[in-house]
């Protein structure tokens, strides 16, 4: 099989694609929401009681629920119609947010309605997740991928930065009504853009018994486990706030540096993910994916020298631009998922990328994080260089026929179902 294509799947061929316009559009607004409402409320909870502790509890809303949601959750968007669990997902947020500007409302009552709105993400997620995969066929998924993933970065980080600013010129309140209208907005835009599906599992399942038949379908099969294993390596070198501060403070920085420092992080992968996507074949990058993930993890290492912040900038930038492997991992994992768990597994996926998130913050140090990521990526890599044709290079192959399918078939046929 031939790695390069006569013609190439390009992002016009996604954005052509409406259904995916639509899904990518609402997950801009849902992600901006996101971001305006915690930042919000966390403003609104530290004027109201001067307690860097509660502000921290609201900020906290933006991990441990998701955890919560994304395990016992995501499974909803198995057993019910997607296209349904995303538009009561986001008009449940949009009324719970809307809640919030009740005058006089208690700061117990703020926080509990921020964590019921951030459980509701992961059945979302995982439902939008799922559904790219059903709108979106053969190489044109990577370029999916791709097109999600650094739309995600730029709304993490710009996304912060308009929340603070909205917030400082119009207030909380209105910054929390308007991300109710991005919820609303949001279910519009699946109900009219995208087309109903029947439920991928049988309806009625236990949540329980969908999260176990889940875990053993991810971890009950080598490339699977590998895969998330893979995935699950961004929590060794996606560097949070908590970890950029007091690197930098260490350095003579400030607030400022740790800024930059947190935007020259995502800057190399945004911009050359879509490139690395478009430009590389999918035999070619699942055979760099072992590599380019020790690449990831071991260039941090290099903080360990203690460098300035131009050259500390210039070495996460580099770490975060290896991580574009990560559109092989993601692109691997889901062609081997079973449709009627597809779901569960991502929800599995974005917790265990938090937890262990959260452990590596315990290290409280990129050299420390950057050194055991690189063994764990080196064990990985190796494990999926020796496995067996009929998982790592047949994962690459059904790819490739999908791909040429795909270019056989034109762009409306992924409409039209």
């Amino acid at each position: 099989m031939s790695d390069s294509p006569a013609r190439r799947a390009t992002f016009h061929d996604v954005f052509a694609i409406g259904e995916f316009r639509a899904l990518w559009a609402s997950y801009v607004l849902s992600a901006a929401g996101d971001r305006l409402a915690l930042v919000a409320l966390t403003l609104l909870v530290y004027e109201r009681t001067r307690s860097p502790l509660l502000a921290a509890v609201a900020f906290a809303a933006g991990y441990v629920p998701y955890v919560i949601g994304a395990l016992f959750l995501s499974g909803i968007a198995d057993r019910l119609p997607r296209r349904a669990v995303m538009i009561v997902c986001d008009l449940t947020r949009a009324v719970l947010v809307t809640t919030m500007l009740i005058p006089h409302m208690p700061l117990g009552a703020l926080i509990v309605l921020l964590y019921a709105i951030t459980t509701l993400q992961p059945p979302f997620d995982a439902a939008r997740s799922a559904t790219v995969r059903d709108v979106v066929q053969g190489e044109r998924y990577a370029l999916a991928v791709a097109t999600l993933q650094s739309t995600f970065r730029v709304v993490i980080v710009a996304g912060a930065v308009a929340a603070g600013l909205i917030v400082a010129l119009v207030g909380a309140r209105p910054a929390l009504a308007a991300d109710a209208l991005t919820f609303v907005a949001s279910a519009l835009l699946i109900r009219f853009g995208t087309y109903a599906r029947p439920a991928a599992a049988t309806a009625g399942s236990n949540p329980l018994l969908q999260l176990g038949a889940g875990i053993r379908v991810v971890f009950g099969d080598r490339a699977l486990r590998c895969l998330i294993m893979l995935g699950w390596l961004a929590a060794f070198y996606e560097i949070p706030a908590g970890i950029a501060v007091p690197y930098v403070r260490s350095l003579g920085g400030g607030p400022v540096a740790a800024g930059l420092l947190l935007g020259a992080a995502q800057l190399g992968v945004t911009v050359l993910m879509p490139v690395f996507t478009k430009r590389i074949g999918p035999l070619t990058r699942l055979r760099w994916m072992g590599p380019m993930a020790v690449c990831t993890c071991g260039t941090l290492v290099l903080t360990a020298l203690r460098p300035g912040l131009g050259v500390s900038m210039a070495i996460f930038a580099l770490s975060g631009t290896f991580g574009i492997y990560q559109v092989a991992a993601n692109t691997g994992f889901v062609e081997r998922l079973p449709n009627e768990h597809r779901a569960q597994a991502f929800g599995l996926a974005n917790a265990g990328l938090l937890v262990g998130q959260g452990a590596a913050f315990v290290l409280a140090g990129a050299a420390a994080e950057g050194g055991l990521g690189a063994l764990v990526a080196c064990g990985l890599a190796l494990r999926w260089r020796h496995m067996s044709p009929a998982v790592g290079r047949h994962a690459a192959r059904h790819l490739g026929r999908q791909a040429s399918l795909s270019r056989q078939t034109p762009v409306h046929a992924a409409r039209s179902r």
